[in-house]
């Protein structure tokens, strides 16, 4: 049976401009972290405006604004999570290639599985226990793990890119887990304020985290402004654009498409960072981001 809706033109395009807008995000992160902006400054100016312009328009489109005692226990949790994720997946960018960040920290439909298993004793999908292998081995590929394309050997290749990797990996966890408590714990509240809510809660978390490492780190060269600028408003038009305009398509169940980041990262970090990966790191970059596209779309037929 076809799904219950069809996927339109304009809806597909729409994703696909989500999915380009993030991934340039993290380029224009990339941009500003090589120009002297830290991870912590980064993470409370984008989170601080984009909560403020989806607070604007939650009182612009009169939302009611109602929590029950559950949501008031879960959402400052999510709310923790998702700052550890934006930390750590912005610390992942900052040492590897945009690319590779994003496809590690693509792995989180893995995490999902597993902490909805471990919290709500959920067992995985058939389709998801058989992607989980394919998946592995396109991001092994991808960050060739083996350091036989780079030449520096198993150990050199971990060396360098190791840390990144973990950050990225934690940013997975993390954002796996956030997304099982909302969808088990806050599912009923709405999109805007719960997305509003957890960027103010984000922006606040990152703000502390500027004090403790002694104040903002600003850019010290124009090229580093520009890029603040930039990863501020992509990141924030991209996110406006997935609680607005996407609940009134109908097409939230279609959102895997915009796993299609990673790509267009690979090709804006070639374009702007001259950033390039070896053809079979490519592969399994297609690989990883085919299979979570299509894990995304399972529940489209039946």
């Amino acid at each position: 049976m076809k799904a219950k809706s069809e996927l339109t033109r304009t809806a597909f395009a729409i994703l696909l401009l989500v999915g380009l807008l993030m991934g340039a995000n993290h380029v224009a992160a990339r941009v500003a972290f090589n120009h002297g902006l830290d991870v912590a400054t980064a993470v409370t100016v984008r989170s601080c405006l984009t909560a403020l312009v989806v607070t604007l328009l939650i009182f612009i489109q009169g939302v009611p604004v109602k929590f029950t005692a559950r949501h008031k226990k879960v959402l400052p949790v999510i709310g923790v999570l998702m700052a550890v994720q934006s930390l750590t997946l912005y610390s992942a960018v900052m040492r590897l290639p945009v690319s590779l960040a994003l496809l590690s920290f693509n792995t989180y439909p893995l995490w999902i599985a597993l902490w909805a298993r471990i919290f709500y004793g959920h067992r995985p999908e058939p389709q998801v226990l058989r992607a989980m292998p394919v998946l592995l081995i396109g991001l092994a590929l991808a960050l060739d793990v083996f350091g036989a394309t780079s030449g520096l050997g198993m150990q050199g290749q971990w060396s360098a890119m190791g840390v990144g990797v973990a950050f990225a990996l934690t940013a997975g966890a993390t954002f796996g887990l956030a997304m099982v408590l909302t969808q088990h714990e806050a599912a009923d509240l709405d999109g805007r304020i719960r997305t509003a809510t957890t960027m103010w809660m984000v922006g606040v978390l990152a703000f502390c985290g500027t004090q403790l490492s002694g104040d903002f780190h600003w850019p010290d060269a124009t090229a580093g402004w520009w890029g603040l600028a930039a990863l501020a408003a992509l990141y924030g038009t991209g996110f406006t654009i997935m609680f607005t305009v996407l609940p009134k398509l109908g097409v939230v169940g279609n959102s895997a498409i915009m796993n299609v980041e990673p790509i267009f990262a690979l090709v804006l970090a070639w374009l702007i960072l001259g950033q390039s990966i070896a053809f079979i790191q490519v592969l399994g970059a297609l690989i990883v981001v085919g299979t979570v596209i299509k894990l995304g779309l399972r529940k489209q037929s039946r």
